[in-house]
């Protein structure tokens, strides 16, 4: 059971309430306007124990507000006398959570409500007008809420920023807040993710790629540019994961379209978002310059629909997510025997005969990935050698993307130890200046040195591998490498996906032991 307070213990709650919408509908009452009257009331009334407390920018539809909690709190303790507010509305505009409170919670605690402007005293009862109130107050709400709504859908369907903050690889127009630039920096990380996207590698080891590269992840490298952030930056040193390579990999946003409006609120008495169809998007061409071409999008979208599976190294096979079961068209899944002493072998089945256990609802239509590979390979290499005849103007110097790729890791990591250590001399500066104490400074220089030292060592690392590379090709070797390209020893998955629709395998015969495979091409 509660223990009753003292009466000279217990304090009067001075409330006050501004939400960002009264502030767009010019309100008289701001947070100080509010204090000003409260104070004067209580003065006038010698009410005991005055104690001012509000919440700025909270809507009057949820009652999860910080100060408010903290009086309920203060009241189950029985430390809560009076709770004075300016007029009703500041209470709240839930008409039934108003009403419980009024009714039911006040009246068990004991708190004298009153609302100045609405002449409400619970001491005197509660008119039956009060819920008259409550309603048009709930009202006000609603159709505020509808005139928001109304006008995002306008200014969405105009293409114009719903939010404030830009995607990882733009950044807000200084010369227009309404429209986003290229930041040339991120910009060139989300463009090495695609190409990563296109040379088949996983989501979980682009992050790693990026993790050891020591490139911060889009809310470290925006915290440390004092942008906003719908996340704030943690202490993880701002390491990347799949989740986040999985939304940069989807985003339409990098071609150039605007699209929003992707989640909304259940209702306005709800922070709970829930999804939008797609058809509903607000989607607008051409609103900003695009970081990835449509052609790259698209096929790096075709890929991820191939739901690949990765063989364990964060690399997926090459005929991943297009071998299919020519009897039931399920997609072929991916088996391995790992037996002591005998090398790794792996072999592709058919899903449903695997999934469906003892009933099998349909046949194994095993077949050898090595050897299928080969098959299809082999099959690409005479198209293309076919159709295909390479002229001596067609050559041109091959990219050193190893080389290039150690370069840019070299670099971001220069750069991020050049930004660590700037960090410890205005950490030794805000030391002595006294704005941090012993201990608040031992703690964050035993963290920054430990990142540097991590760092360092990244770059000792790359460094070893740029003395271990063999210097690039010179011109005179140019025609064989690129009739070796024309055999295509190892044909990259990115060819196989456009080029290729299925590849369907059928059982094989018990007598003959042939196989039939059917491959459909998209050409």
């Amino acid at each position: 059971m509660k223990k009753k307070q003292p009466n000279e213990q217990r304090i009067t709650v001075l409330y006050a309430r501004l939400s960002r919408d009264d502030e767009k509908d010019g309100i008289s009452g701001s947070i100080q306007n509010q204090r000003a009257i409260l104070e004067k009331f209580a003065a006038d009334n010698h009410l005991p124990n005055p104690r001012f407390m509000f919440d700025d920018g909270y809507s009057g539809v949820t009652f999860a507000r910080p100060a408010f909690m903290q009086i309920m709190e203060l009241a189950e303790q029985g430390l809560v006398a009076n709770l004075v507010v300016k007029d009703h509305s500041r209470l709240g505009r839930n008409r039934l959570v108003v009403g419980q409170l009024l009714e039911e919670d006040f009246v068990r605690l004991n708190v004298r409500y009153i609302a100045i402007m609405d002449n409400i005293d619970t001491a005197n009862g509660v008119s039956d007008i009060v819920p008259m109130q409550d309603l048009f107050n709930e009202w006000h709400a609603k159709n505020t809420s509808d005139k928001v709504r109304r006008v995002m859908q306008s200014r969405g369907n105009a293409g114009i920023p719903l939010t404030t903050n830009a995607p990882y690889g733009y950044k807000k127009d200084p010369a227009n807040k309404n429209h986003i630039i290229i930041d040339p920096e991120a910009a060139e990380v989300v463009r090495q993710i695609f190409q990563w996207s296109l040379e088949g590698r996983g989501k979980q080891n682009i992050a790693a790629m990026l993790n050891d590269a020591g490139v911060p992840n889009p809310t470290r490298y925006k915290a440390e540019r004092g942008w906003t952030c719908n996340y704030p930056a943690k202490n993880d040193f701002g390491l990347w994961n799949k989740t986040t390579i999985w939304r940069i990999l989807h985003n339409e946003m990098y071609t150039g379209v605007m699209i929003q409006g992707r989640r909304k609120k259940v209702s306005y008495k709800s922070k709970v978002l829930i999804d939008v169809p797609k058809d509903q998007w607000y989607r607008v061409e051409g609103t900003h310059e695009a970081i990835i071409d449509r052609e790259t999008f698209d096929t790096v979208q075709q890929n991820l629909a191939l739901r690949s599976k990765t063989d364990g190294n964060g690399e997926v096979h090459l005929l991943s997510g297009l071998v299919k079961c020519m009897d039931c068209g399920s997609t072929m899944s991916k088996t391995t025997n790992c037996q002591q002493g005998r090398p790794r072998v792996s072999y592709l089945r058919c899903k449903l005969y695997a999934d469906s256990g003892k009933s099998k609802l349909c046949t194994r239509h095993s077949i050898r990935l090595d050897k299928l590979e080969e098959l299809v390979s082999d099959r690409i290499r005479y198209y293309i050698q076919t159709y295909y005849k390479l002229e001596p103007l067609d050559i041109q110097p091959s990219r050193d993307t190893q080389r290039e790729a150690l370069e840019q890791k070299q670099k971001a990591l220069k750069a991020q130890l050049e930004k660590r250590s700037q960090a410890l001399k205005t950490l030794y500066l805000d030391k002595v200046s006294g704005i941090l104490t012993d201990g608040q400074f031992t703690d964050l220089n035993h963290s920054f040195l430990e990142e540097k030292a991590r760092l360092e060592q990244r770059l000792s690392k790359i460094e070893a591998e740029f003395s271990d590379q063999e210097k690039p090709q010179q011109q005179a070797d140019l025609m064989e490498r690129a009739k070796e390209l024309l055999k295509l020893e190892t044909v990259p998955r990115e060819l196989v996906v456009a080029l290729v629709e299925k590849i369907e395998i059928g059982e094989r015969n018990p007598d003959t032991g042939e196989q039939q495979v059917r491959i459909t091409w998209k050409f």
